[in-house]
Formats: C-alpha cells, structure tokens, sequence
C-alpha cells in the first residue's frame, strides 16, 4: 500500500503563484506536505516488514507441516507392512513385535513435532508480545519485532540508537535499551546476539577504518550498555559486525539506506528443542 502526497504540493505552487495565500499559509502547507511524506515512508517501511516477517513464518510452518507428513506417510507403510505380515502365516511373531515397537516410536514422535511446533510458537509468541506491549508509539517507528524459524529478532534503527554518525548510544535509546533487557533479563535461558549493519556508504574518520569497524563498535556499544548499564550477563552476549553486506533492501535510494543502517538484537534459545527432536528421531531400519 502506497501513498500519494504529490497534489498537496501542486496545491501548495498553485495557490502561492495566484496570489491567493499568504507565505506563511505556504510555510504551512509545506510543512504539512513534509510530514505526509514522512509518514508515507514509514507506512511503505511498515508495510515491506509486515510481509517479510509473514513470508518467514509460512516457511517455518511449511517446514514441520513436512515433518509430520513424512512421519505419517511412514507410519502408513509400517502399517500396510504389519497387515501384511498379519495375514501372512510364515512370519513370526519377532517381526510383528519389531513392526509393532516402529510404529509406537513412530507415533512418539510425530507427536514430539507437534508439540514442539506448539510450544516454540507459544514462547516465541508470548516474548515477541511482552516487548511490542512494553513500546510507546514514537519507539514502535524504530524498533521492528519478527520470529523467523524460532529465533526474535529485534531491529533498531540507527537515528534512534546512536549519536549521529558515530557508534555512541545517544540518550533517548536508553529507556527503549532498559525495556528490551527486562525481556533478556526474564527469558535467562535464551543467548542474545548483538548484530551491527550499515549502508555501502564509506565510512570517512579517523578512528574508524570502514564499515566493518563501525558496525562492531556499534554492536560492542550496545553490548556494553546491556552489561554495565541493565546487568545482563555478559556470558549471555555476543557482539557481531556485518558492516554492508547484510541488507534488507537496495541502497540505491535514501530510505533504503535508511532501513539498512540498523542493530539487530538476536534472541535465540540455548537448546533448540526442534533440532533436538531431529536428533533424536526414529532411526529406518
């Protein structure tokens, strides 16, 4: 969904060059026309988020639907092979158990994929809701919240966490930084990554080689600040740079360097219990 902000400016030139408005009615109607289009591009950023975090669940969904198909379509076969056997009277009775012991592990563990799948979509749904809840309107314009395949992931925008055009934590990020540790702090069995991502703008100071440098040390920042200033522990942390090389979008244009100058924090469980079922599945005899 896009939105058309183009006939509030041709109103605005129409109406000063007849004559019919005062320069402060234009100053006005400028300023009006600034803010739609500031709003239209946070609605375009809203809208292109909202489907990239449906796109990643339909995937996870479709991957354990798979799952528990591939299990069912293998216990039907062990059951046509029981049947078989059932009927058929030079068997044995040790192939029939054998039959009878894949069939239980096989049910077990197709019900382990659904309860997983519950259960990783419970937590992910319950942290992901604790956060948003916790945002004020103006924080929800830089703070986006996705759960792709089990893992949180927090994106914040660089005019909001950082001084300009440095890698210090500016003052108005530290009260959206304390509600983002309260959740780290509460899930205390889940690791957090701290993930720091440019534009392919070259990065021209001193200190500072390229953009490798300033998406570590906007990361290592955020680290920091988690540790010293919210007391989370730092064993829990990790801090990563991917300088440019992790866009959302094309940085042909403003915006889209915009969204793609960002810290991602990473909340992932220490034991995935899916990759643990995986794991332990029934082996093929």
């Amino acid at each position: 969904m896009k939105y058309s902000i183009i006939p509030v400016a041709l109103l605005a030139v129409a109406l000063l060059s007849q004559g019919c408005v005062s320069t402060k009615k234009y100053t006005a109607l400028q300023t009006s026309y600034s803010d739609l289009e500031a709003r239209n591009k946070d609605l375009n950023i809203k809208f292109l988020n909202s489907q990239q975090e449906l796109t990643g669940a339909t995937t996870r969904v479709k991957s354990l639907e798979e799952q528990i198909t591939a299990g069912r379509s293998t216990l039907t076969a062990l059951q046509a092979a029981l049947d078989k056997c059932l009927t058929t009277s030079g068997q044995g009775n040790v192939n029939i158990s054998k039959l009878v012991d894949e069939i239980n592990s096989s049910n077990k563990y197709i019900q382990q994929l659904v309860n997983s799948k519950n259960k990783s979509d419970s937590l992910n749904m319950v942290l992901t809701n604790n956060l948003t809840r916790s945002l004020s309107q103006q924080e929800s314009k830089d703070v986006n919240v996705q759960v792709l395949k089990g893992v949180v992931y927090v994106s914040l925008s660089d005019n909001m966490l950082y001084k300009s055009g440095g890698y210090e934590i500016s003052d108005q990020a530290n009260e959206t930084l304390s509600k983002i540790a309260k959740i780290i702090t509460d899930y205390k069995d889940y690791d957090v990554l701290i993930e720091g991502n440019t534009d392919s703008e070259p990065i021209s100071k001193p200190n500072i080689r390229n953009n490798w440098d300033l998406s570590a040390l906007r990361a290592t920042s955020v680290v920091m600040a988690l540790q010293k200033t919210y007391n989370v522990d730092p064993k829990r942390l990790t801090a990563g740079g991917r300088g440019e090389y992790n866009p959302l979008t094309s940085n042909d244009t403003p915006a889209g360097k915009a969204r793609n100058r960002r810290t991602q924090i990473i909340i992932t469980p220490k034991l995935d219990q899916f990759m643990e079922l995986i794991d332990k599945a029934p082996e093929k005899k």
